[in-house]
């Protein structure tokens, strides 16, 4: 089978002869050039014409039947292209979707087009999403089908906001909200003339005149109907929680717009905190004149400000042991001491051994600041594949640290803003300064001074990333908008099994996600997006949503 042949061109006959024919001749002439090719490369079959060839090659040539061929043997400059253009406006491309749809036949085939974005140029990208879909279509209608594919565009979002304010420059930083908007629907408008005529041209099957986009204010009140329909079934609400903060795009992100760098490189610190009250079962191990320190390990110094407990696993073992180097006294799980003395390049003398639960009860001082207190507690979340086997806990940092500090009634206090820099709430010494950056290297000396880093390295690992600007993201608290992913879990699941995933391992990841994340983020700090359908109090913590704030001169006042 010839991709792309198209058997009302020239040469027809011979490819016909030669068994290149899509199917039957009395097939419409539309169905004929099914096969369009993306870019029709033509060879003259060799034999057909060659002059110059030596008879000896020709000895063997001669022998072997061959169709012939008035095809030249290539298309010069613009020869290719303007051949291409003729065969779609002959074989009628333009008009197929809608000639398919007017057929009578039983059954119909319906392809959801997942938008790209309306924020560039159509690229590589595009063309592999397209052509394949194209494909999948073109392949059903041959088999009978009557196809449904309606082509759209995610014409909102971060991408191209950003891409607006990056080509304003400075100029952006004194533009109004409305002004951004405006600037962003016409850039969007451009990018979606650029792409479609790039996929006419490709002779992507569709009605390219009926199209749907996401700023269509119809498709944006039918978005914040359904919005308000979660909401009254208590599937969105409005919580304070830690989610993935992106400090260069200024905006909570969601796990599908982040990337991982493999090849991040981080600096992790052992940290010791200095045990103040011992577990009241590990007394008899303890006394004033040898102080003992729970030991822990972190990759992101910065957050040790905002500390809030440490956390042990119950059913592990954990062992007093004295360091042969210093004579300290330090707490860590059983099978970690090998591998934490090779770190700190020492060696360990186990004083006593003892369970998990026995450390219920006991607190620890802040590295940072002696009078604030730092409980021990049990978590579900600490392992043994890393660290000390016990683990620092943030609450305002970290998704399990907040599920503890939930447990626990612990403080969540954030003090990142949305820049990513320490608030005034860290401190002097912290204020403004970037916690990625200059501010994990303060944190560091400041743990240095109090005398409680045992040992400083650089580890490379996996880390999230904002997939837009590339730069790391963070874990930070703030009243965001989510959606209540527990309450669904069980219908989603099922609902995933009458799916097809190719591959089948790709169903795997869809279901361990639902089970990771009982919520989902849904809010952003952006301009151009369609808003969520709510009033906020000017001065209090309070806002306004019900049924009459839907109604059509409401919905024209928030969708202008």
């Amino acid at each position: 089978m010839h991709w792309g042949l198209c058997p009302r061109g020239p040469g027809a006959a011979a490819v016909a002869a030669a068994g290149s024919f899509w199917g039957p001749a009395r097939l419409p002439s539309r169905l004929g050039c099914l096969g369009m090719t993306r870019r029709l490369v033509v060879r003259s079959v060799a034999g057909a014409d060659s002059p110059q060839s030596s008879s000896k090659g020709g000895r063997y040539r001669d022998t072997v039947l061959l169709p012939q061929t008035s095809f030249p043997m290539k298309l010069l400059g613009r020869q290719q292209s303007d051949m291409e253009l003729e065969i779609q406006q002959k074989c009628g491309f333009s008009e197929l979707y809608s000639w398919q749809r007017e057929r009578k036949v039983k059954t119909e085939f319906c392809l959801h087009d997942g938008p790209p974005y309306a924020n560039g140029d159509p690229h590589v990208g595009h063309a592999l999403n397209k052509i394949l879909k194209d494909i999948a279509n073109r392949f059903h209608m041959m088999r009978g089908s009557k196809v449904h594919f309606v082509p759209g565009w995610d014409c909102h979002g971060l991408p191209i906001e950003t891409k607006v304010l990056s080509e304003l420059g400075v100029e952006a930083q004194s533009l109004s909200a409305m002004e951004i908007r405006e600037k962003a629907r016409s850039f969007a408008q451009a990018a979606i003339e650029k792409q479609k005529s790039a996929f006419v041209r490709w002779g992507v099957m569709a009605d390219w005149n009926n199209c749907y986009y996401t700023f269509d204010p119809k498709y944006e009140a039918k978005q914040l109907r359904v919005f308000y329909q979660m909401y009254e079934k208590g599937l969105v609400y409005r919580s304070y929680k830690p989610v993935y903060w992106s400090p260069s795009s200024r905006t909570a992100l969601a796990e599908a717009e982040l990337e991982y760098n493999p090849e991040h490189v981080s600096r992790s610190i052992y940290v010791r905190f200095p045990l103040l009250r011992p577990p009241p079962k590990l007394e008899s191990l303890t006394d004033a004149s040898s102080p003992v320190s729970v030991l822990v390990w972190t990759t992101q110094p910065w957050t040790i400000p905002a500390n809030q407990a440490i956390c042990y696993m119950p059913e592990a073992k954990y062992a007093v042991v004295k360091c042969s180097a210093s004579g300290h006294l330090y707490i860590l799980a059983e099978d970690k001491i090998a591998p934490v003395a090779s770190a700190l390049e020492t060696t360990f003398d186990v004083v006593a051994a003892f369970s998990g639960v026995d450390l219920e009860g006991g607190t620890c001082s802040h590295p940072l600041t002696p009078d604030k207190v730092s409980p021990l507690l049990p978590a579900t979340h600490v392992t043994m594949a890393k660290g000390t086997g016990l683990v620092h806990t943030a609450p305002a940092h970290g998704m399990e640290d907040y599920s503890v500090a939930s447990q626990h009634n612990l403080p969540m206090d954030c003090l990142v803003d949305e820049g990513g820099m320490f608030t005034d709430a860290a401190g002097p010494e912290l204020q403004n300064k970037a916690v990625l950056k200059e501010g994990t290297d303060v944190v560091i000396k400041m743990l240095q001074a109090t005398k409680n880093v045992l040992k400083e390295e650089n580890i490379v690992h996996s880390y999230p990333c904002d997939w837009r600007t590339k730069t790391p993201v963070l874990i930070r608290a703030s009243k965001q908008w989510f959606v209540n992913i527990t309450d669904i879990k069980a219908a989603a699941k099922e609902s995933l099994k009458t799916v097809k995933f190719i591959p089948g391992a790709a169903l795997n990841s869809m279901t361990d996600m639902l089970d990771r994340r009982p919520y989902w983020c849904i809010s952003r700090q952006r301009v151009w997006g369609v808003p969520i359908p709510v009033f906020h109090h000017k001065t209090k913590d309070e806002y306004l949503i019900n049924r009459r704030m839907l109604s059509p001169a409401l919905l024209t006042y928030v969708l202008r």
